[in-house]
């Protein structure tokens, strides 16, 4: 699994949350525009520094699994690269949230 997909999956689950899930959907609706996006940006930035922190503490291989349930590559590091794959994962979280939210908006 790449940082890429996994953000973007985390990021289409939290675009979710926000249009659906009982409580935290009344509560984020009752948000400001431009807090709501804010606060958004921050659990996308938070998602994407999550990854960047499971390649630093040595645990990215918990999430190197592929869809066969064989061993995958996590191709994250703990160095120059692994911050621009970062920077990369975010941008895909980005996108990916705002186009669950276009699709599944009420």
């Amino acid at each position: 699994m790449t940082p890429e997909l996994l953000s973007s999956l985390c990021a289409m689950l939290l675009s979710l949350a926000a249009s659906y899930l009982p409580g935290f959907s009344a509560w984020y609706n009752g948000l400001e525009g431009l807090y709501k996006r804010l606060l958004m940006l921050g659990l996308l930035a938070a998602v994407s520094l999550g990854c960047y922190g499971l390649a630093c503490a040595g645990l990215a291989e918990l999430l190197a699994i592929s869809a066969a349930g064989s061993a995958g590559n996590f191709s994250l590091a703990c160095d120059t690269p692994g911050a621009l794959a970062l920077l990369k994962a975010f941008v895909a979280a980005l996108i990916a949230n705002q186009a669950v939210y276009q699709i599944s908006k009420r």
